[in-house]
C-alpha cells in the first residue's frame, strides 16, 4: 500500500461498503458515520470489519474497530497499519 492516502484508500473502500451492505448508492464520506448508513448495525459492523481486514491486508483488534467515529477514522487506522499518516 505505499503511497496511499486518505482518498485513495477512501476509494478502495467504496466497493467494500457497497458489497457488506449490497447497495451501490452509499455516500462514503471521511464524515460518514453508522447512523448515516441504513442497516450498519454490529452484525453488518462485525462483517464490514472482516471485509475491509482481507482488502487491506491487516488485523483490527475488534475493540478498535468499534472505537472509529467515522470512515475517516477507520482510512486513518488503515493508514496507521501500513506505516503510513
Amino acid at each position: 500500500m505505499t503511497g496511499m492516502d486518505h482518498s485513495a484508500v477512501l476509494t478502495r473502500l467504496g466497493p467494500v461498503f457497497q458489497d457488506v451492505f449490497d447497495r451501490s448508492d452509499i455516500p462514503l464520506t471521511l464524515k460518514t458515520r453508522a447512523s448515516d448508513v441504513d442497516g450498519w448495525d454490529s452484525i453488518a459492523n462485525l462483517r464490514l470489519m472482516i471485509a475491509i481486514e482481507g482488502e487491506f491486508g491487516i488485523k483490527f483488534d475488534v475493540g478498535e474497530f468499534q472505537e472509529y467515529r467515522n470512515v475517516g477514522d477507520l482510512v486513518a487506522g488503515i493508514l496507521k497499519r501500513h506505516g503510513q499518516t
